[in-house]
Formats: structure tokens, sequence, C-alpha cells
């Protein structure tokens, strides 16, 4: 029970990074466990063909959350290893700048894209014709590519220190990142390949739209609380209030200046005594 209590306390107070790597590990695990009782009881199939996603629609259309559970599904040790290495580095940098419910967003919703590209690859393509009743996806490349070219989307000029090399930005990986997964279609492992452009088309995507989205937002929010045409209250004038009314104007224009830098650069642009102001002004 000891050891129990130590992995559920371990993993509440794991980041929301640490927790999808460790349900993925989990599941790697879980999924070993079965196999091996269902050689030794010559139970017949995988229980893993029900979670990977097939690339028959007619498959697919039996299994339809395949969709989702394939990029939970790992068979092989390295390619565990190497996904979840890549989302470790990848989704602690992601959430200094997302909160956590984005990072699920990403992952899912990524995941969810690279399955859709996978599906329509392989049943519109004629290169995939012969392969298209025996293939399967499975694992979390496509959340990964979305997290990742969605960070370097955001934050393009973020510069990362790789040994022997120096300094490399951030949007240079992820273009190094797509441009070898489409080189690399036609050498193996197209649906895989394939998942991760469809993945990081997501990222790019949202990450773009919803920049255009801010600033219109941020535009509506001091229009409205800051609006010229507001009516004011009358007041009697006296020193405090005076004083004060002083210096609810000086917060306001402040505030401004604030939300126009936002809008233009981003909020990562931001000092930090401009990000603790607008903090407390929040509050």
């Amino acid at each position: 029970m000891n050891i129990i209590n130590n992995i559920k306390l371990r993993f509440n107070q794991a980041n929301i990074v640490e927790k999808t790597i460790s349900i993925n590990v989990a599941v790697f695990i879980l999924l070993f466990i079965l196999n091996t009782l269902g050689f030794l009881f010559q139970i017949n199939g995988s229980i893993a063909e029900w979670f990977v996603l097939p690339a028959t629609l007619e498959s697919f259309i039996i299994k339809p959350w395949t969709i989702i559970t394939y990029g939970f599904i790992h068979v092989d040790f390295i390619h565990i290893l190497m996904n979840l290495i890549s989302l470790y580095f990848i989704g602690n940098l992601f959430v200094q700048y997302f909160t956590p419910k984005q990072f699920i967003s990403f992952y899912i919703l990524g995941t969810l894209f690279g399955g859709i590209v996978f599906l329509l690859s392989y049943n519109l393509f004629p290169a995939f014709s012969n392969d298209v009743s025996n293939s399967i996806l499975l694992g979390a490349s496509a959340g990964v590519s979305a997290i990742f070219i969605g960070l370097a989307t955001y934050i393009p000029k973020y510069q990362l220190k790789i040994p022997l090399i120096g300094f490399v930005k951030l949007w240079h990986l992820a273009a190094i990142w797509v441009a070898l997964d489409v080189i690399q279609i036609p050498a193996g492992n197209a649906g895989g390949r394939l998942a991760h452009i469809g993945g990081a088309l997501f990222g790019f995507f949202y990450v773009n739209q919803a920049s255009n989205s801010e600033i219109a937002i941020l535009s509506k929010i001091k229009n409205f609380f800051f609006s010229k045409n507001k009516p004011l209250k009358t007041v009697y004038k006296t020193n405090k209030s005076t004083k004060k009314q002083a210096n609810t104007t000086y917060k306001q224009q402040k505030i401004n200046v604030i939300l126009d830098k936002i809008s233009k650069s981003g909020y990562d642009t931001l000092s930090k005594e401009e990000k603790d102001f607008l903090f407390k002004q929040g509050k």
C-alpha cells in the first residue's frame, strides 16, 4: 500500500507534462503485461489492436475511438523513449508560455489531426493502395509535433543551446523537424511521418489563429473598460477624491500601454514589472 500511495502522491505533485508522460508509460507497461498473459493463456489477438488507428475507413468506423487512443500506444521501447524524451523537454518549455489546459488541448487535438491526415492520405493517395489494409498508426509523435510547432510559432526567435553547434532559433529547429518528415515519407514509416505533419499543421494554424484573435480580443477589452465615450459618474471635488481619480487615470493609462504592447508584440515581451502590474490589476 505504501508503494501505491507514494505513486499517487508523486503523480498528484507532478506537472501536466510529467502526468502525460506517466500515463503513456503506464499504458505501455499494462499492454506488455496483458500481451504476456494473452500468450500464456493462448488468447488470440492483441489488446493493442483495439486502440491503434487502422488505415481502412471500414475498420475505423468500427473503432472510432482509436483516432485519439493511438496517441497513447507504444509497442517498442525505443519508440516510447524517443517520444517521451521529446515530450519532456518540449512540453516543459511549452508550459512556461501556455497553460496546462492548452498543453492537453495541443496534445489531444494534435493527435486527432495527425490521425485525420493519416486516414485521408492512406485512402486518397495511390502510393498507399497496396498497404492500406494492413497499416496502423500508433505513438505520441503527432501530439508532440503539435506542441513543438505551436511553441515555435509562438516564440520563433527563442534560442536553444545545442552542444557542438551553439545557439539555434526555435523556428529553425521546427523547420528541420517538419522537413525531415516530408522528405522521409518515401523512405519508410509513411503513416507516422504523415501524422507528424498533421499534428504540426494543427500547432501552426492554431497559434496563428489565436494570435490574430488575441489582438481583436484585447482591443475589445480595452474599449469596453477604457472607452472615451463611457459616461463618467459625477463626484464631489475633494482633495482625497481628486488624488484617487488621478491615481485611477494613471493606472488606466498604464494598462492601455501594456495592452497595446501585448497586441503588437505578444505577452512574452513584457517586463517582469509590467507583468506584475497587470496581474495585480487583474486581481
